[in-house]
């Protein structure tokens, strides 16, 4: 099961916006895709949330593009940022990115953001949101947020 980034929302708007203002500290993220041969790659990004969904922008024929287009799966974390405070937390979304070709759809994403042309655009299909930061200085926690059902919070000492 997968949902847009309207579905978080609305399902979970306080964990949504938590998980967006994390994004939003930093510019460059860290995306993960497959490889040809099934091995791991992974490369920085930019990414936007616009008109309920997270879409992700890429330059023509690039590798990440490239194996978007042959294996759909991603998982992208945001940029953890400088020392070892981690404010708001390490925070992960896994899911499929399906490639849109709509022109429309390409123009609207491109008047808002002004990327270098052409370039290939993704929504994204989100099938987990994970956030882990740390309690108190004393419990690490886990929100595991999966489509249709509640987030789910684990406490360690």
């Amino acid at each position: 099961m997968a949902a847009n980034w309207a579905t978080f929302v609305a399902a979970e708007p306080d964990f949504a916006k938590t998980v967006e203002d994390r994004f939003g500290a930093f510019t460059h993220h860290v995306l993960a895709t497959l490889r040809r041969d099934g091995s791991p790659r992974t490369t920085g990004l930019e990414v936007r949330f616009l008109d309920g969904e997270l879409w992700l922008g890429m330059m023509p024929d690039s590798l990440k593009a490239l194996d978007l287009r042959r294996d759909p799966r991603f998982a992208l974390m945001a940029n953890p940022g400088e020392g070892t405070a981690m404010g708001g937390g390490d925070v992960r979304i896994a899911g499929r990115a399906v490639e849109v070709d709509d022109p429309r759809t390409k123009r609207a994403y491109g008047e808002e953001v002004e990327p270098p042309e052409p370039f290939h655009l993704f929504r994204t299909e989100l099938t987990e949101v994970v956030r882990t930061g740390v309690e108190d200085e004393t419990y690490l926690v886990v929100q595991v947020w999966k489509p249709g059902e509640p987030v789910r919070t684990l406490k360690r000492t």
